[in-house]
């Protein structure tokens, strides 16, 4: 079953062979659905229809029906509505595929094959023609990544991502264990890249002529086009390339190293963007998937993150000398086995205040302006250009840069964000499931920040309720609420945060901002904690004591009323004008009274028993 293709000497190429790794989850989600079923053409071909199905795989002729339920999606993300049966048959018979892969029938067949082709390297998933579908203990960890849930009767889909470190795990051992030299891929580079950076970076620095920041990343071209495992010599040649150029060797100082040395000249399609700035960008991208890297100097290094020096020790220990393999399923099935060993160990989170430290020193990095428009790019779904966020998924760089946003702009406000980081304070992944994303402490309140991405009705499901779950714990130890950040929020997210609101009667506050009014807040508001309410129902002892005085007086008017409540309440809400008091307190009395041409003079009275409209809340 190995390919036929003769091998030959490669750079690594990760922008081909593992382009959006990430997805590789909700890939393996559907083809989880046929684990132990013999693969043939017609099941090989409705697989492909599954992938339609949930919005994974998204070919150029599709209906206005099937359009419109893609629209808040990207391709390899789940969409938001499943196709019905017969739309994906429609799919397949309207976009006949004309590809062909060996050992698989020209068509979906192959289709199939390319789609899932990744999934057998990484040692997640083995399939071949009139056998049975593996998925390895490897992948049901991945798979243990999310939560998904579907109405049956709409077909609406969400997910919520639980377990992040889960991903990150299948993806360091994974990549542990990858060798460029295997049967799936042909290639006579000999070396596992993770290891050979890994050990290249232990000698740079234990060298004391360098600086100790690892490797530059204008001199990850020499190791992407590495032929063999033999660090010690990829260390001195850098070495020597460091003593000739210091930390800044030209464009065709580098691709002369690879072309005309390390290739000996047999590389000839190449384009020096691709060599300098393409590869190496794809290549961090993938190492810092794992983990165990850390970005230093604005991202001009790559070094080992010493958060996770017990992990990187354990795998040079294990995995530093390995078997070759000509057989893929004997590959497979080396890949496949999970490292229990490997991952339970644990990482050495930074403690709240040096994660404050260090997220304090990306402000010596990135300024507010800087801030200000890589925020806007997110909300506008734009890329970034900088060194650092370019290499970050958008979910992870909204949470980081959201954290370094009010950092900037109340420098008094204590901001502690969740997410993963390595020794730089630089996200590895997003925050997990199972608690807030940023917490932040304004003198004795707290502001819980959630952030996301999703938009549509997957915003509503995927969000809202888990943040009201956060909000109560983070309300257990201080008077708090929350601001829910989103490039833009939908409608339904704002009447299901209205009712959160409505119903916990004021106790749950979740204040909605797309970016750009997130910015403008920022900009304009002296404190993270809001002390306003959008009205007196906002509160039970507001309502309580506006009750009681209208009771003590036998009626009272609203001005009197405003008054004696922002005495009462003014230092609570000290954000709010004589206005803004007099504005919620008549909107209460007129609901009270079911009168809407009170003078502002007038006294009146209303029922204060169990039937009220707040009572029967």
């Amino acid at each position: 079953m190995a390919r036929r293709a003769n091998p030959e000497y490669k750079p690594l190429l990760y922008t081909t062979t593992m382009r959006n790794p990430g997805r590789l989850k909700f890939m393996l989600y559907v083809l989880n659905k046929f684990e132990g079923h013999i693969l043939d053409d017609e099941l090989a071909t409705k697989i492909c229809g599954e992938t339609i199905r949930y919005g994974l795989y998204r070919p150029m002729k599709k209906m206005l029906s099937v359009q419109n339920k893609w629209e808040s999606s990207d391709q390899g993300e789940f969409s938001e509505y499943l196709l019905t049966d017969e739309e994906v048959a429609l799919m397949l018979r309207n976009n006949p595929q004309s590809h062909k892969e060996a050992g698989f029938a020209k068509g979906w067949p192959s289709r199939f094959a390319t789609i899932y082709d990744l999934t057998k390297e990484l040692g997640l998933a083995y399939f071949w023609p009139e056998e049975p579908i593996v998925i390895s203990p490897l992948a049901h960890h991945l798979l243990k990544t999310f939560e998904v849930e579907i109405e049956a009767d709409s077909g609406f889909m969400s997910y919520e991502i639980t377990h992040p470190e889960y991903e990150q795990q299948v993806f360091m051992q994974a990549l542990a264990k990858s060798q460029r030299r295997n049967p799936f891929v042909r290639v006579l580079n000999d070396n596992i890249p993770l290891v050979l950076l890994l050990e290249t970076i232990q000698k740079l620095n234990a060298d004391s002529r360098q600086n100790g920041c690892g490797m530059l990343r204008r001199e990850l071209p020499l190791l992407i086009f590495w032929k063999d495992n033999n660090a010690e010599a990829l260390y001195q040649r850098i070495v020597k390339l460091r003593k000739e150029h210091g930390y800044d060797p030209s464009d065709e100082v580098i691709c002369d190293i690879c072309i005309k040395e390390i290739m000996e000249g047999s590389f000839k399609d190449f384009k020096l963007k691709s060599i300098v700035d393409e590869y190496p960008d794809e290549f961090i991208r993938k190492m810092r998937m794992t983990g165990l890297f850390s970005l230093r100097g604005a991202g001009h290094f790559i070094d080992i993150n010493k958060n996770e020096s017990e992990k990187v020790d354990y795998i040079l220990s294990n995995y530093s000398h390995y078997k070759h393999f000509d057989d893929e399923r004997e590959y497979f099935d080396y890949m496949a086995e999970l490292d229990t060993n490997l991952i339970q160990i644990t990482s050495h989170a930074p403690s709240e205040n040096a994660s404050e430290k260090l997220l304090d020193n990306w402000l010596r990095v990135y300024n507010w302006s800087i801030i200000k428009k890589e925020l806007t790019n997110l909300a506008a779904k734009k890329s970034s250009t900088d060194n650092v966020l370019k290499l970050l998924a958008a979910p992870t760089r909204l949470e980081f840069l959201t954290a370094l946003a009010i950092r900037c702009k109340m420098p008094d406000v204590r901001v502690v964000p969740n997410y993963s980081c390595d020794d730089e304070g630089l996200p590895t992944s997003t925050a997990g499931g199972n608690k807030g994303d940023i917490e932040c402490y304004e003198q004795q309140n707290g502001v819980l920040v959630e952030v996301t991405m999703a938009l549509g009705r997957t915003q509503t499901m995927m969000e809202v309720w888990p943040i009201e779950r956060h909000l109560t714990d983070f309300q257990k130890r201080q008077k708090s609420q929350c601001i829910f950040v989103a490039p833009s929020i939908y409608s339904d997210s704002e009447r299901q945060i209205q009712f959160i609101t409505f119903n916990s009667k004021g106790e749950k506050k979740i204040r909605p901002y797309d970016i750009e009014h997130l910015l403008i807040y920022l900009e304009n508001s002296p404190s993270l904690f809001e002390y306003t309410i959008a009205s007196l129902f906002d509160s039970s002892r507001l309502v309580s004591r506006a009750d009681e005085l209208m009771s003590e007086n036998n009626g009272i008017d609203i001005l009197t009323l405003s008054r004696k409540l922002q005495e009462d309440f003014g230092q609570e809400y000290g954000s709010m004008s004589v206005r803004q008091w007099y504005v919620v307190t008549r909107e209460y009395v007129e609901r009270q009274t079911m009168r809407y041409d009170i003078q502002d003079n007038e006294p009146v009275m209303w029922m204060v028993a169990e039937d009220t409209p707040w009572k029967r809340i």
